[in-house]
């Protein structure tokens, strides 16, 4: 299946200048955090998909106002066309008010609660987050460290992929695709990116 993955930016080549063929053959659009509902919503009319999505730790306005017709996988393990994926997204708390952000305990407590999902659902094919797995494209900044509870995630139920977003271009040159020992390929979203699950 192929999906569009996108976070973070709305990217000029699919908003300004949408063009139907850079996205032919996607059966579904992954939100990875940190966009407005509106350009959710053009991308699903425009790429004429169904759409599910995490939140970032700057959504906090998606709780009330969810993108229309999007799904959001939040705490669920939820699949679509015999692909399975699990939504964990949020960053680091890195101040008291945003609803979005965790403590890595915070995080793990998530991660912990979700093992009775997988089980029931046979396994995870895809983990979509906003952060990162710390030592995989994260900053030292507290805000963008990545998650240790992540590692354990992928080590545990070896998905194909971890998707997710948050660092990016405007902190410096990033890398954009990892593999991890688990054998999972961790991509940035930033922007977007096509992906073949």
């Amino acid at each position: 299946m192929k999906i569009l993955a996108v976070a973070d930016v709305e990217d000029k080549l699919l908003y300004d200048y949408f063009k139907k063929e850079r996205t032919e053959g996607v059966e579904l659009i992954v939100g990875c955090g940190d966009l407005r509902a509106d350009y959710m919503d053009f991308l699903m009319t425009m790429v004429n998909v169904p759409m599910i999505y995490v939140r970032g730790n700057h959504d906090d306005l998606l709780i009330e106002k969810p993108p229309l017709g999007a799904v959001c996988i939040e705490d669920r393990v939820y699949k679509y066309n015999g692909v399975t994926f699990m939504g964990l997204g949020g960053s680091m708390r890195y101040r008291d008010d945003g609803l979005n952000m965790y403590t890595e305990h915070e995080m793990g407590w998530r991660t912990f609660k979700m093992a009775p999902k997988v089980m029931f659902r046979g396994g995870v094919d895809v983990l979509v987050t906003h952060s990162p797995a710390k030592g995989y494209g994260d900053l030292e900044d507290l805000p963008h460290r990545g998650y240790d509870c992540f590692n354990k995630v992928l080590d545990k139920y070896h998905p194909k992929y971890m998707i997710h977003g948050h660092v990016h271009m405007n902190y410096g040159r990033i890398q954009k695709e990892y593999d991890h020992p688990s054998g999972t390929k961790i991509i940035n979203a930033y922007g977007y990116r096509i992906i073949d699950v």
